[in-house]
Formats: C-alpha cells, sequence, structure tokens
C-alpha cells in the first residue's frame, strides 16, 4: 500500500499561495498538512482559522490541520467550520487528552495526537482505541527545515507495535525532515503518512518530488 504524502503548506511560497495549492491539487499528494502555532506553545507564529478557510476553498485535498498550540481545546469547533478534516493536537498541551479527543470526533473530523521528540510513545496506551492517527514529531517543532531526529525510526517501530498488538487502524504520521533519504526507512519501520515541506516546495519539480516520495512506498515493501 503507498503511503499518504501530506505536503505542508508552511514551506509554499506565500506570495503564490492559490498557485502552491494548485499544484497539490495537480499532484499525487492525498493531503494538505496546515501547521497552526501560536508562538506559546512553540516558539514561532503561523496562521489561524482564516488561512483554513482559505485553504480550503482553493484546495480539493483533505485537509491535515496540526494545532501546535496551548489550550486547543477552546478551538476545535472553530477549526472544523474552518474546513479541517484531520485535526491533531499535542499530547503535551492536553491535560484532559481523552476528553479533547472525544470533542475532535464529535464534530466529525479525524482525532490526531502530535508527539515531541522527547516525549514516549508508551504515553499512548490509554488513548490508543480513540485515536484515529499519531503525528510522530521527527525535529523539534515550531520550525521548518530542520534536521531530522533518527531516534524517530525506533518510536516509529514502537508505536507500530501497539497498533498492531490492539489490532487498531490508527495511521502513523511522520512530521518534520521527511525527504527520499529517509522515507523508505520511514515506510519500512510503519509510517502512513509523510509530512513533507521543504523536499516538496522548495524542489525543482514539486509534483515529480511528491511522486518519487509515493514510489517509496513500493520500496519498503520489497525490504
Amino acid at each position: 500500500m503507498l503511503p499518504l504524502i501530506a505536503p505542508s503548506l508552511l514551506a509554499a511560497d506565500f506570495s503564490n499561495l492559490s498557485q502552491e495549492i494548485d499544484l497539490v491539487n495537480q499532484s499525487e499528494a492525498d493531503w494538505l498538512h496546515l501547521d497552526v502555532m501560536d508562538g506559546r506553545f512553540v516558539p514561532n507564529i503561523t496562521f489561524g482559522m482564516l488561512m483554513v478557510e482559505a485553504a480550503k476553498r482553493m484546495c480539493t485535498k483533505p485537509l491535515d490541520v496540526h494545532l501546535m498550540i496551548v489550550e486547543p481545546e477552546k478551538y476545535i469547533e472553530s477549526f472544523r467550520e474552518a474546513g479541517a478534516d484531520v485535526i491533531s493536537v499535542h499530547i503535551e498541551a492536553c491535560p484532559h487528552l481523552h476528553r479533547t479527543l472525544q470533542q475532535i470526533r464529535a464534530t466529525g473530523a479525524k482525532a490526531g495526537v502530535a508527539v515531541n521528540p522527547h516525549t514516549s510513545v508508551s504515553l499512548l496506551e490509554d488513548v490508543l482505541e480513540d485515536l484515529d492517527l499519531v503525528c510522530l514529531m521527527s525535529v523539534n517543532p515550531g520550525f521548518g527545515g530542520q534536521k531530522f531526529i533518527y531516534r524517530t525510526l525506533e518510536k516509529t517501530r514502537e508505536l507500530k507495535r501497539m497498533i498492531t498488538e490492539r489490532n487498531l487502524s490508527v495511521q502513523i504520521e511522520i512530521d518534520g525532515g521527511v525527504g527520499l533519504q529517509n522515507a523508505s526507512a520511514l515506510l519500512s519501520a510503519g509510517a502512513d503518512v509523510l509530512v513533507a515541506g521543504s523536499s516538496v516546495f522548495k524542489a525543482k519539480d514539486p509534483s515529480q518530488a511528491i511522486h518519487q516520495l509515493k514510489q517509496c512506498g513500493q520500496e519498503s515493501l520489497l525490504v
């Protein structure tokens, strides 16, 4: 099964946003990934509901919205109304994670949890059944273009074992520093969704870059 590819809008040229999103529409990409940052949970500010609304009007692919914010429970319904199809919140930002996941699912969106590099996937034991997706951060969240943290491969394998043992269909998403140099290894470890920012939008031929990432899924099946 080929992986899902989710180009990250954060790496796009915002002066040509319509053209960049149209590129995603015409490509083999499966989702469009949007990183919402508040300058509090992470040391950067990006965009909010208005950008999600604009992307929804232009994009024909599902919107994968990653909330890198404190108190995400206050904004779940608003992001869903803006057009989010998948909503991921950080385990580190949610003292009542189970309740927040129920809140996401109640809106009709897929419920995801994002996990920072220093956080163990074992902390997901009590909420796995309530998840549709786990987003493993393979860089420290806040900025694009960072180097991939290779410990993520072992975390992916560990999480895949947890999911398989419970016979669940939770998807594993990898976010940060993903490209052709590590895509096959990630997919072999158990990843299902690859978030690709700079490796797509900064590529000479973004559509070809997406195609090549897709093909890494076939390579991983041969390993």
